[in-house]
């Protein structure tokens, strides 16, 4: 039995969860927050327990420190060499990563590289890698890219329509996101198709950030979102597609800059923009039962734009035999399922027990009736345990 400890990492926060490996048992999991600003918030779970405290985390190096602190307070390691690996969730791996990488100088530089493409996420994570690289020295760090999966693409699923040679030289393409949770997914799927001919699956990941996957044979053929987490469906604060006209549009009739009307289609659109209402999907739903006309609009343009991915990826696939839902609205949101899986039922056959979905909230279900063409599935994602699992058959035999 091994120890491995995963971290999840951004600008302001540290998620980290304990495994005992190979079991998959999650033995601890916690959060330091607000890290950087005049008060913290720390909070660890462990032992059926759970304790908050507030201290103050000036940066990530002594959030890290905390954590592996409070292991040791706890009594859940007796010493730092119990941890055999730790594994980093990286959003962003660009062309260079097709699956997960030992950190060293190389992989560190690549990741830095990249913070172009992810300027929130990539720096932060190697913000939090350097803190736990000096708490821990002697303990191997994984990099666990969320852009990996997404690499099996082919290049017409990945390029876009413009110069090539811009495509070419600055690696302009297609990433998309989310990727550790669709492998998940994908892997956790099969068990529905254990009957079926096929293994085509189309994964929802359905959350303030959202994108879907196309899934054959457990290999991802397409994905929503681009270049960056800006692309594919609307989000809680994020556009999704759209006329790249738009953006030029915008600029000129608002004077705005490139970067000031980036940052808008970013921060301040998708539900948030839309709705008026604010981008939880949980205010949105409440002003569409109270009549908001905006977030009636907001919500419908939300789940139109989901069920479209899915015809689009049912093309793609050439049919699909389990669709899956997941993540803080797959999860937990028994309305949007039920309006998105409305707007398949003509043109696909999907159908769901509307009774048996209202009463799903954060478990796993097959939800469709006997009679959809297509099954439908609720299953909680976990890219924690993915991250665990690659760290542990990585490290396992150094």
């Amino acid at each position: 039995m091994a120890k491995v400890l995963t971290i999840n990492s951004g600008s302001s926060s540290l998620k980290f969860k304990l495994y005992e490996m190979p079991e998959e048992k999650e033995i601890c999991s916690g959060n330091c927050e607000k890290i950087g600003l005049p008060s913290g918030l720390f909070t660890i779970k462990y032992d059926g327990k759970k304790e908050v405290s507030e201290p103050v985390f000036p940066d990530h190096k002594v959030a890290a420190q905390k954590v592996v602190d409070i292991l040791l307070e706890k009594g859940i390691i007796k010493s730092y060499d119990e941890i055999m690996a730790a594994g980093h969730r990286i959003v962003q791996g660009g062309k260079y990563f097709s699956e997960s990488a030992m950190f060293d100088k190389d992989t560190e530089n690549k990741i830095e590289s990249l913070i172009p493409l992810a300027p929130l996420h990539n720096a932060a994570h190697l913000t939090c890698f350097r803190a736990f690289k000096q708490v821990l020295p002697n303990c191997p760090m994984i990099a666990v890219f969320d852009t990996a999966y997404h690499q099996t693409m082919a290049p017409e699923d990945y390029t876009f329509g413009i110069p090539y040679e811009l495509s070419e030289k600055y690696d302009i393409r297609r990433y998309g996101a989310h990727g550790t949770s669709h492998n998940y997914l994908a892997l956790e799927g099969e068990k529905y198709l254990k009957d079926t001919k096929g293994k085509r699956i189309i994964s929802c990941h359905i959350g303030s950030g959202a994108s879907i996957t196309a899934i054959n044979n457990g290999k991802c053929v397409a994905t929503s979102m681009g270049l960056t987490p800006l692309g594919g469906i609307l989000m809680g604060t994020r556009t999704g597609d759209m006329d790249p006209s738009v953006f030029n549009y915008v600029c000129k009739v608002t004077g705005k800059s490139a970067e000031e009307v980036y940052q808008m289609f970013n921060k301040e659109s998708g539900f948030k923009g839309m709705s008026t209402v604010g981008p939880d999907s949980r205010d949105v739903l409440a002003a569409v039962e109270a009549g908001n006309k905006h977030a009636i609009l907001a919500n419908n343009l939300f789940n139109r734009r989901i069920a479209d991915f899915i015809g689009q990826y049912f093309v793609r696939l050439g049919g699909a035999d389990l669709i899956i839902f997941s993540a803080g609205i797959g999860e937990n949101e028994p309305r949007t399922r039920r309006d998105v899986c409305k707007l398949l039922k003509d043109a696909l056959g999907v159908e769901i027990d509307e009774e048996l979905n209202s009463t799903i909230h954060g478990k796993e279900c097959l939800i469709s009736t006997p009679n959809s063409k297509i099954k439908v599935a609720v299953i909680p994602t976990n890219e924690e345990v993915m991250i665990a699992r690659d760290a542990y058959r990585m490290c396992k035999d150094l």
